[in-house]
């Protein structure tokens, strides 16, 4: 055999024995007579010993390996006399009486340690080298433990996994869809699943009751650090079953995953806020509910004395720093500059601390005598040594949005974002449509097969704009890490979405009949939920972006620079396909 044991299984209980290991040259280190070799492989590290004066020709191979060699090594567990308290296996190596190369290795292009010298395209075009640095193969082991504790729990619920089509129709009311042209049908195209959304609906009128899946899907969007164009959902619908019964097992899924992965225990239900309210207090549909710093609308206080910039804004917004009074000017031009950038937009910001008698001191002190300061001190709620900080604008949910990310900024600096807590909170509510200016029509916030609130049904006819969704979110730290809705399972509501969506009764036949026509032979009323697996590891691991936990992702272009795809085809493939490219 290639091994007995692996590479992070040795202890001082092992002593004595002989072992046979494989793995990769980790770090060769040469002292005197003697020569160190750090193995690796998946489950950790272990040192090797070869001592010239006992077998010098052993100790010549063992010099003639490289970083990044595949070798097999025999030998004896022996204690080490300077142990490495920073490995598992720090109080053991192997005195080796055997070594075998089984493959050189080329000197690879960056460090394979935690902290490498490889830069992200540089990592991304050698991943299968990226794959083999401990930080990033627990980041995939963390993925599989989550994957593995989630079909866990639903299965214990009475979830039924079922895999649904890859090959699907295009629905271009959602995001831009992947096409794949079919050869045996020329000039007709597939398209890759944004989500399996009608498909899980079918499986409920088939009666399956409670379906799930662990499933890739695809959307053709620009990309970010939470976004990819392949991504993995985990997704679940169930038949018979309210807004509130929805909830309750995914929290209950949510608590499961934190105390068996994170070892959280999280005792507590979890809050809830309107979508109404999350924009109004804290401009955002997904807020960071680890720190307070609730939006305050300040135009009573600080309209008419005079300050054109507020006098004439639409909106005045403030957010009170606790304690952060002692920032200094230098801090205060930053925090400016930083929401002057294009990105966030705004014009200017302006601040006031709370000075320790009491008193307030501004930047705009000029326009405004201490009892306005101090009316704007009562209403923002601060206390000696906090800091005032205030947008104003002209467009009141754009001005929203900047002292979000305002509010934001201020955590960090203030260090409120602290990655070990978790702060869980539905959004519920939300609008069932938004308008769009430019088309002059409605468009569904989530989707077309969302429900509308029951209560809110009649205001269909009268008032679209203001129905709320039977929709709901889950947020953690900031990040949507999932959501979902109550469907439609009556046909002639769902035509009325349709129509308000600006359908035809054939556009909607063409695209969604399928559907319709299932719903004529008894749908039950369903809903459900979709969590993103990738934005799940990466909260848990602590990563900034989602791409150190998918074994093979791409880059910022949409791009894999390893496979090299997207590529061209050839002639013959076009032809084949009856596709012809046209250059721009």
């Amino acid at each position: 055999m290639y091994r007995t044991n692996t590479c992070g299984e040795l202890r001082l209980a092992h002593e004595g024995q002989t072992v046979t290991l494989a793995g990769w040259v980790q770090r060769i280190r040469k002292m005197g007579g003697m020569t160190f070799i750090d193995l690796r492989d998946r489950y950790g590290i272990t040192q090797l010993v070869f001592n010239e004066a006992l077998d010098a020709s052993l100790c010549e191979q063992a010099n003639k390996t490289g970083r990044e060699y595949v070798v097999q090594a025999k030998g004896v567990v022996s204690e080490r006399t300077n142990k490495n308290a920073n490995l598992p296996t720090g109080d053991i190596e192997i005195i080796v009486s055997e070594l075998h190369i089984l493959n050189e290795s080329a000197t690879p292009p960056f460090t394979i340690e935690d902290e490498t010298d490889g830069g992200d395209d540089l990592r991304m075009k050698y991943r299968y080298l990226d794959l083999r640095r401990n930080v990033v193969r627990a980041n995939l082991e963390m993925r599989h433990r989550m994957a593995f504790e989630v079909r866990h729990y639903l299965s214990e619920q009475g979830f039924l996994e079922v895999e649904t089509p890859v090959l699907v129709n295009s629905t271009p009311e959602g995001a831009r869809d992947f096409v794949v042209p079919s050869r045996m049908n020329p000039g007709m195209f597939y398209a890759l699943p944004q989500s399996p959304q009608t498909l899980k609906q079918l499986l409920m009128v088939s009666g399956f009751d409670r379906y799930f899946q662990i499933v890739k899907c695809f959307r053709d969007e620009d990309l970010r650090a939470d976004r990819q164009p392949e991504f993995t959902q985990i997704d679940c619908e169930m038949s018979f079953v309210e807004q509130e019964d929805v909830l309750a097992l995914f929290e209950g899924m949510t608590k499961h995953l934190f105390r068996t992965i994170r070892n959280v225990e999280l005792n507590e239900a979890f809050p809830r806020i309107t979508w109404h309210d999350a924009m109004k207090y804290y401009g955002s549909d997904k807020p960071d509910m680890r720190f307070e710093m609730k939006f305050v609308e300040l135009a009573d206080v600080l309209k008419g004395h005079g300050f054109a910039v507020f006098d004439s804004a639409a909106y005045i917004g403030g957010i009170c720093a606790e304690g952060a009074a002692a920032f200094t000017r230098k801090q205060l031009d930053e925090l400016t500059e930083f929401v002057r950038r294009p990105q966030i937009g705004a014009k200017g910001m302006v601040y006031a601390r709370i000075e320790p008698d009491g008193n307030v001191k501004s930047s705009v002190d000029k326009f405004y005598s201490q009892d306005v300061l101090q009316a704007l001190k009562n209403v923002m709620q601060a206390k000696p040594g906090d800091l005032i900080l205030i947008l104003s604008g002209d467009d009141a949910n754009k001005t929203r949005k900047q002292l979000s990310e305002l509010r934001l900024e201020m955590g960090n600096r203030l260090n409120l974002r602290d990655r070990n807590q978790f702060a869980c909170l539905w959004v519920v509510d939300f609008p069932l449509l938004e308008w769009d200016e430019e088309t002059q029509r409605y468009y569904a916030m989530h989707h077309p097969f969302t429900s509308p609130k029951p209560e809110d049904i009649p205001l269909l006819d009268t008032c679209p704009g203001s129905v709320r969704a039977n929709a709901y979110d889950m947020v953690i730290n900031g990040v949507e890490v999932g959501g979902g809705s109550i469907r439609i399972h009556d046909s002639r509501l769902q035509d009325k979405m349709f129509c308000l969506l600006g359908f035809t009764e054939e556009r909607a036949q063409e695209q969604f009949g399928f559907l319709m026509n299932a719903f004529r032979y008894g749908a039950p009323p369903h809903g459900g939920i979709a969590y993103g697996l990738d934005r799940w590891v990466s909260l848990f691991t602590g990563l900034d972006s989602i791409r150190d936990c998918i074994a093979f992702p791409k880059n910022n272009s949409g791009r894999d620079v390893m496979l090299d795809a997207p590529s061209v085809l050839d002639d013959e493939q076009l032809k084949e396909l009856c596709l012809r490219v046209e250059n721009e």
